[in-house]
């Protein structure tokens, strides 16, 4: 489904939103991790945040969903 969202007039593509909505929660979760030192057992770690942020977008995409119908 494409969908886009109205902002006063502006539709803007419901994906840019929801990465959008997922930057600063992968941010978060970067920092918990780096934090917890589990970087340390990560073998390429770009490559491990831009699965984090897909599997962020992912979550934000399937919560959308049951959030507005």
């Amino acid at each position: 489904m494409i969908a886009e969202i109205d902002v006063h007039g502006v539709f803007i593509p419901a994906l840019l939103a929801w990465a959008l909505t997922a930057l600063p929660v992968t941010a978060f979760l970067k920092r918990l991790l780096r934090w917890l030192a589990v970087y340390r057992l990560v073998w390429h770690r770009r490559l491990f945040d831009f699965a984090l942020f897909v599997i962020v977008l992912g979550g934000v995409t399937a919560l959308s969903q049951w959030i507005v119908p």
